[in-house]
């Protein structure tokens, strides 16, 4: 399967997440800004878990040893320091809870930890999947392939 195989809504989403991770990669704020805000116009509940299934692989596959704090830590520092070189309102809480949340772990708004909303995760989420690519020989249409592909299989095992 291709990204050309996608049903016309996914291949819309995927062009769009296509876009401001290329923005992110090459360190342009106001492309990223603006791929972010036609990311963030799709269904926030789409692209969560797309973004998220894309960042999940991208971790498995850049440590295939498993992950521990330290390598999180490091994912994290990494793409907070090279993203404040060049977008100024990156933010390293919203990278950090979408890091967790990549995991399948959701902080709570009682950790004191609000969930970032649908632009938030479309301006981050693209700059972390970009530094993370640059670890791996495949391209962002292989994740993106995979993540839509996880995405139906959840979807059919979860109707009724």
């Amino acid at each position: 399967m291709s990204l050309r195989d996608l049903p016309p809504a996914a291949r819309s989403m995927a062009a769009a997440a296509s876009a401001a991770v290329a923005a992110a990669r090459a360190a342009d704020a106001d492309e990223l800004r603006t791929a972010a805000a036609d990311l963030a116009a799709f269904d926030p509940s789409a692209v969560g878990p797309l973004l998220g299934d894309v960042l999940r692989m991208l971790l498995e596959e850049t440590h295939p040893d498993g992950l521990d704090a330290d390598d999180l830590r490091a994912v994290l520092e990494t793409t907070t320091k090279a993203a404040l070189a060049w977008l100024p309102e990156a933010d390293p809480e919203v990278l950090l809870v979408i890091l967790a949340g990549a995991l399948g772990v959701h902080p709570e708004e009682a950790d004191g930890i609000a969930r970032p909303g649908a632009r938030a995760v479309a301006l981050h989420a693209p700059v972390m999947i970009a530094d993370l690519l640059a670890g791996t020989r495949r391209g962002l249409d292989f994740y993106l392939v995979a993540a839509f592909r996880e995405m139906a299989r959840s979807q059919t095992m979860e109707a009724p």
